[in-house]
């Protein structure tokens, strides 16, 4: 007996299509291996269409009052409540995530997120306006941009959904966003669950690969282009926009130090790191997965450290004591496995270090150590649940580990001394720095970093500001 596959659409001014070619692809769930849906794989024709209904859509909501725009994004949040089992169980198919954490530690930031936005879409303020020439008033006005072109990345397909497009729409602008090709399926039914709430063409939503992408940021239409992914991609994004002078936001990898000194609390930040690194997989570019600790406590942290891997546990999603569920794909799988199969003589596997099962692509909680600053594993990022640790001298070589890679998205820092707290938080090139803690994330606050992290901030309001652009106005006092 066959099992008939799921079937994905676009959603293009309010209606929900097929490419216009027929294209699909096949969407896998990565806990089994197995497809389970098809979504439209776009083409040229299905990126104008859609950005023709965004650019329709445009002046209207443009001129809609903010409270109109909060309005409807508090439904939006409401209606994702709501329907939140509904949102998870897709999300968890999409990606392998275990469906209780999904449901409490996902879902809920991400309504509330939306929320804050409702909030901020009331909030933008200029400056008051003033007379700086003899016989003139000047006025700030802030804008939204226009069109945003967004593509969404596979390891958080829903809450990287809602990072771009909460803020846009806030702001008064249209989107055309693009879910990843493996994991389409919870952005479609946000789409399903706005479809009542936003006028048409504000929000529209198509499916496709690398080259549906590229042609959405090329595109004459968009006046910015937002992507969370790779750096690769993103340096394709800024190339393939610099054509037309569009903006461009970036969040793109990391490799967040995570700096353990001789007076922190062992026990809570083994288990701290532990959570941080593993969860999701270690597909998150501020997962806690490059850890330098003092030499003097190095042995008994590694100890520690193995030990809470062997604790951890991934497995499928409906198994309520796993952290974590499967790399999102073959190809990830084979990236990770790749950088402990090349692991230098000098470095040690102290726990996992291979593949989980026969069935999806999961992998064992891995605790690497005996790194060299140099190494592969230390200089780029393998996403996936694998923590490296070295070891430092003091603070200044601590500081030099730290900050000696091209990434710089997030970090921590872990003692109970103050002044070396601010020493650290001041001197650490990244674009959030926590200390005795990693990883939480709260609405009012931004996220972004520098470096090859890329440029850009979301959430807060210097996310949301990102998606306006600001005007002067001058008129004579003279009439």
């Amino acid at each position: 007996m066959t099992t008939e596959l799921r079937r994905l659409r676009n959603y293009i001014g309010g209606e929900f299509k097929d490419a216009a070619d027929g294209r699909t692809t096949e969407v896998v769930n990565p806990a089994t291996g197995e497809v389970y849906a098809t979504a439209p794989l776009s083409g040229q024709a299905d990126v104008d269409a859609a950005m023709a209904a965004a650019a329709a859509a445009f002046p209207g909501w443009r001129d809609t009052i903010p409270a109109e725009r909060q309005k409807a994004l508090l439904k939006i949040a409401d209606a994702f409540e709501a329907r939140a089992d509904e949102l998870v169980a897709a999300e968890s198919e999409n990606t392998g995530k275990p469906l209780g954490l999904t449901a409490s530690e996902e879902l809920p930031p991400m309504v509330d997120q939306i929320r804050f936005f409702a909030g901020a879409a009331r909030l933008l303020e200029g400056r008051s306006a003033g007379e700086y020439m003899d016989g003139m008033t000047s006025i700030i006005r802030r804008e939204p941009v226009g069109v945003c072109a967004q593509v969404a990345p596979w390891n958080y397909p829903m809450m990287m959904a809602v990072w771009k497009f909460a803020p846009a729409i806030a702001a008064g602008n249209t989107v055309v966003l693009k879910p990843s090709d493996t994991t389409p399926a919870s952005t479609v039914l946000m789409a399903e669950i706005i479809d009542s709430i936003l006028p048409k063409g504000v929000f529209n939503v198509i499916c496709g690969d690398r080259e549906t992408g590229k042609a959405m940021v090329e595109h004459r239409t968009p006046a910015m282009a937002s992507i969370t992914g790779s750096v690769r991609a993103g340096m394709q994004v800024a190339e393939s926009a610099s054509k037309d002078v569009k903006r461009v936001h970036l969040e793109l990898g990391g490799k967040a130090p995570v700096v353990v000194f001789e007076d922190a609390d062992i026990a809570k930040a083994v288990e701290d790191i532990a959570v941080a690194g593993y969860f999701n997989a270690g597909q998150d570019c501020t997962a806690a997965t490059r850890v330098l600790v003092h030499e003097s406590i190095h042995d008994e942290f590694v100890s520690a450290l193995a030990k809470a891997a062997a604790d951890t546990k991934t497995g499928q999603p409906d198994d309520e004591d796993v952290l974590y569920g499967p790399l999102n794909n073959p190809n990830q799988l084979k990236q990770v496995a790749g950088f402990i199969e090349r692991l230098p003589a000098h470095a040690k596997v102290e726990a996992g270090g291979h593949q989980v099962g026969e069935k999806g692509y999961f992998y064992a909680p891995t605790v690497v150590s005996g790194l060299k600053q140099d190494d592969e594993i230390i200089q780029n990022e393998v996403f996936g649940p694998v923590i490296t640790v070295q070891s430092f001298a003091d603070e200044a070589q601590a500081l030099e580990y730290a900050n000696g890679v091209e990434f710089a998205l997030a970090s921590s820092v872990w003692t109970k001394d103050h002044g070396r707290a601010m020493r650290m938080s001041k001197n650490l090139d990244f674009g959030c720095v926590w200390i005795n803690t990693h990883i939480p994330l709260v609405a009012e606050m931004p996220h972004g970093g520098f470096k090859k992290s890329g440029y850009g901030k979301d959430l807060s309001a210097y996310g949301f500001e990102d998606y306006t652009r600001i005007k002067h106005v001058m008129t004579s006092l003279d009439g």
